[in-house]
């Protein structure tokens, strides 16, 4: 139980530092569901207020709206050796607004990308102190974009909600005498094929890839209920564009960029302490960071890297836990693709979660 606690605080971190990570994503894959004790069911609820403007002499205005994330999940020991669990989840998501009045260049630009993913895995003990475990993830997206000069629309793109199927591999090295663990993930790419409407009309199709993810967990305990948790994430998000036909060759965009890019892929790292109080309540604190790499950034995502303080608290009932968590985070400064400077911005975000064993 002391480390089932501590999980779901890291767990909880985890939805917090999803609010400005690389690229478009929300929820970063986690095997931690795969080793709670028992059968086990959770649900999380997250919450991102990233507060981000520049300046291309005249302020933008916050351009990145908060949104609502969230988690649910299902674990079942099959055997004494054989595990199975069903996430269903928000992988990625996107939610842009440039408020209108503000005489910026791109005032009225709006963009959203939605989308809903379900992943099933199995885990299987090899030994008593390591296993492997793989599965299938099934992910539907779709987007939206209107982008206007001087406040003019002057773009407007539609696609269909598309489903697109992926695949995560796994092992992990476990010593339960210190809570110690140690698990490695491997999640595929997922390339969807988007019908798209631009401008009113049907242009036929694209591209674009959610890109594959490299993810190393790991936990140990330090000292009688304490425990120390981490995770350091790569992804290559220099695979990732979106890049619509009639876009690529629109008046406004003489360079041809694609709507959306990355120019360098991203590794996030988080570490974290957690205190089991007593039979009731624990507590975390955590830290995250991703460096900034100084790349120009589109103009749909100006954000380059963030540091992170978070704090998490739960409490335990019976085989229920609530967690909740928050987090403060320093953005770091971008350049967009038409020279606006995004800098001092900063953000906070927060997350629930309740976990019940059955």
């Amino acid at each position: 139980m002391r480390a089932r606690v501590i999980c779901l605080l890291a767990g909880v971190s985890g939805i917090a530092t999803s609010a400005v990570a690389g690229g478009v994503e929300r929820a970063p894959f986690s095997s931690g569901i795969l080793f709670q004790e028992g059968d086990y069911a959770e649900f999380s609820l997250g919450y991102g207020d990233p507060n981000v403007s520049g300046v291309l002499g005249i302020g933008s205005g916050d351009a990145l709206s908060g949104y609502l994330t969230y988690s649910l999940a299902l674990k079942k020991a099959l055997s004494d050796k054989l595990d199975l669990a069903i996430i269903l989840n928000e992988p990625i998501g996107a939610d842009i607004n440039y408020p209108s009045g503000t005489g910026y260049l791109l005032e009225g630009t709006t963009a959203n990308l939605q989308a809903a993913a379900i992943t099933g895995l199995l885990r299987y003990e090899v030994q008593d102190n390591i296993s492997v475990y793989g599965g299938i993830r099934a992910e539907q997206a779709k987007g939206d974009v209107s982008i206007s000069l001087g406040g003019t629309p002057v773009y407007l793109l539609s696609t269909n909600r598309q489903l697109a199927w992926g695949y995560i591999v796994g092992a992990a090295w476990e010593k339960p005498e210190i809570a110690a663990r140690v698990a490695l993930t491997y999640t595929s790419d997922i390339t969807h094929e988007l019908n798209s409407t631009e401008n009113g009309v049907a242009t036929g199709s694209f591209e674009t890839t959610v890109p594959q993810a490299l993810n190393l967990e790991f936990q140990t305990g330090i000292a009688e209920d304490t425990l120390l948790f981490g995770s350091v994430r790569w992804q290559e998000w220099s695979a990732f564009d979106i890049s619509p036909a009639a876009y690529l060759t629109a008046f406004f965009n003489p360079q041809g960029l694609p709507l959306a890019y990355y120019q360098s892929d991203r590794i996030t790292y988080s570490l974290g302490v957690g205190r089991k109080f007593n039979d009731t309540w624990s507590g975390a604190v955590t830290l995250g960071y991703e460096p900034s790499n100084g790349d120009v950034t589109g103009n749909l995502g100006p954000v380059d890297g963030f540091k992170s303080l978070g704090l998490a608290a739960s409490y335990t009932r019976d085989t229920m836990t609530v967690t909740a968590g928050v987090s403060y985070f320093q953005i770091g400064d971008a350049t967009t693709s038409i020279g606006a400077n995004f800098a001092d911005n900063d953000g906070i975000a927060a997350g629930i979660r309740v976990g019940v064993g059955f």
